[in-house]
C-alpha cells in the first residue's frame, strides 16, 4: 500500500468491487437461501464502506483539533 495514497479511498474502491460481485451473485442465484445470504453480505459490505467514511471524518476532525491546540499553544508563548 502506497503511503502517500489515502488508505480509505483504496478500501472504498475494493468494497465497491466486492459489492458489485455480490450483486452479480445475487442476480445469478436461483435459490432463495443464497439470495438471502447475498443480501446479508451486501449489507455488511455497505456498512463497512460507511465505517470507512466515518473513520475518515474522525481523522479530519482530529487533525483540525490538533491544529487548534498548536495555535493555542503558540499564542500562550
Amino acid at each position: 500500500m502506497d503511503k502517500s495514497k489515502p488508505h480509505g479511498q483504496e478500501l472504498k474502491k475494493e468494497l465497491d468491487i466486492l459489492i458489485s460481485k455480490i450483486n452479480a451473485l445475487e442476480a445469478a442465484s436461483t435459490d432463495r437461501e443464497k439470495k438471502s445470504l447475498m443480501g446479508v453480505l451486501k449489507v455488511l459490505a455497505e456498512n463497512q464502506k460507511h465505517f470507512v467514511d466515518e473513520f475518515e471524518h474522525i481523522k479530519k476532525a482530529l487533525d483540525l483539533m490538533m491544529v487548534q491546540i498548536f495555535k493555542m499553544d503558540q499564542v500562550k508563548k
